[in-house]
Formats: C-alpha cells, structure tokens, sequence
C-alpha cells in the first residue's frame, strides 16, 4: 500500500492490519523455531496478559501472579530498535508521511507480522539514549501496547544512535532477531560498530535505512536555506551548485554502509518513504 493511502488511516494499528493482512500469510519462518512444546519459564504477569494463562499454583505458592511460557509460544525473540531523533520528523513538501511515521508504521507491521507466527516482540525507542525499552512479548495485548508507545512518541531530541545501539546491545539476553529501523544520521563507522555489537550474542541483524526522497534525490533548486531539525542550525546554499556533491557523498554514505554491513552478514535494506511500504516489509520476510 503506497504512503500517501496509509497517510489517510489514522490508527498506526489500522495502518499495520492494512499491509500485513495484504501480503500472503506464513512467509516469515523463525530461524530458531523449535519442535518442543516444553516449559520454559515463568514470567511475572504483565497488564495485557490473556488471564487463562496465569498458573494458579504458582499463585497459591507465592501469592503472585505469574505466566508459564513453553518452547512454542517463543519461538523467536525479535526486538525492534526504532530511531525517535528529531531528524526523523523530516518530510519532503510532498511527501505524504515523515521518516517516523513511515518508520513506526513499517515498525508496527513488523511486530504484528512476527506475533502472528507466535514470535515475541519488544521494542526499543532512541534517541541520544534509550527513550523506552519493552520487553519481547507474544500476546495480543502486549503487541497493542507497543503499537501503541510508538503512536504516543514524538521524534526530538539530538541523535547518539551509536552509543544507544551499544547500551541495547549489552540489554539483549537472549539471541533472536533485532530490526532496526533508523535514517543512520550519525557517525557511520560509530553505528556499524554498534550494529556489530548487536550482532555479537548471535542475533540476526537487520537494517531499514529510511530515508525521504529529497534526500536521496536533492529535489531543490535555486537559493535554499536547510535547517538541522535536532540542533536548528542553518545553512543558506545555492541548490543547483552544490547538487552535485551532494549527491556525489550521499552514494558514498549509502555504499559504505551498505558493505561494511554486508561484510558481517547484517542485511542492509534502504527504504525510499514514498514506496509501498509492503515493499519494505517483504525484505523481512523473503
């Protein structure tokens, strides 16, 4: 579905069911997927827990309510690592959503595509440090309380994505998946080494470089003052002189990453925010 018709759904979620339920359902296979259906932990009940689950002699032993998970309901923990700086406000004048709004909504697809095939979800919002971080969960009402941390935020604040990475990379107890959805605006050689970081416990790393498209295609011309969103410093330029460099360091800034991520395995996705956001989404499970 292209952005400028998801602009129009006003519930993240609504936009989530929209892209999912129109792909074909079953593609994404966890790779840890196991055959046992085996305890594996108690956990505290958490608000947005379905009830019937709770184990009432564990109740009866300690007074406390607790979950009892098996292999099968955890088939994979996936975290999804989402950029809330305020470099993710931008939108170009036509563009029809901003890098956040594209990015939580693909963020949103994503979580409700894993839970459907019984894989946990957390999420992690960052800024220049960890803004919220939910623990991956495999219920319903756990994948409406992510969707809906992700509705209330609002991009600010300056961008330290490479420390951040690193803070959630020493958080990750358990080896699974980690998405994260990012436009990559700070030190490149920083972030791939936090990206690496996330990758060192085992998980399998994958990237959604979300840029606008007049970033990518420098669709200005004539006298042009661009304004840094995270610290409102300006600068004034003639568009058309400097187009060429421009786009010259931008295809060096995506190339970089694009290899020095490919070189450790961690698959790098660059995502226009005015194509089909299913497009995106296939990436995850293709």
């Amino acid at each position: 579905m292209r952005p400028e018709l998801l602009a129009r759904i006003g519930s993240m979620e609504m936009r989530a069911r929209q892209v999912v339920e129109g792909m074909m359902a079953g593609l994404h296979r966890s790779p840890f997927r196991g055959l046992s259906i085996e305890f594996a932990e108690y956990r505290r009940y958490q608000p947005g827990d379905e009830i019937d689950r709770i184990d009432w002699k564990a109740y009866a032993r300690s007074d406390r309510f607790y979950i009892k998970e098996f292999e099968d309901e955890t088939n994979l923990n996936a975290w999804i690592v989402l950029d809330a700086s305020a470099s993710m406000g931008f939108a170009s004048k036509d563009g029809a959503m901003t890098k956040w709004q594209y990015g939580a909504t693909l963020a949103a697809c994503m979580a409700y595509l894993l839970q459907c095939q019984n894989d946990a979800v957390g999420l992690v919002l960052l800024d220049e440090a960890i803004r919220v971080q939910m623990e991956p969960r495999g219920t319903r009402g756990h994948l409406a309380h992510v969707v809906g941390q992700m509705e209330r935020t609002t991009p600010s604040r300056q961008t330290r994505l490479a420390d951040a990475l690193h803070r959630t990379a020493s958080r990750i107890k358990r080896r699974g998946m980690v998405l994260v959805v990012s436009d990559l605006l700070d030190d490149p050689a920083e972030v791939i080494a936090g990206l690496r970081h996330l990758q060192f416990g085992g998980n399998d790393v994958r990237v959604f470089h979300t840029l606008d498209p007049a970033e990518l295609d420098f669709d200005f011309a004539g006298p042009t003052l661009f304004v840094d969103p995270e610290t409102n410093r300006t600068v004034p330029a003639l568009a058309d002189q400097v187009r060429a460099d421009y786009l010259g360091a931008m295809q060096a800034f995506l190339k970089n990453y694009s290899e020095e991520l490919g070189k450790t395995n961690i698959a790098y996705r660059l995502v226009n925010t005015s194509e089909p956001l299913d497009r995106a989404l296939f990436s995850l499970v293709s």
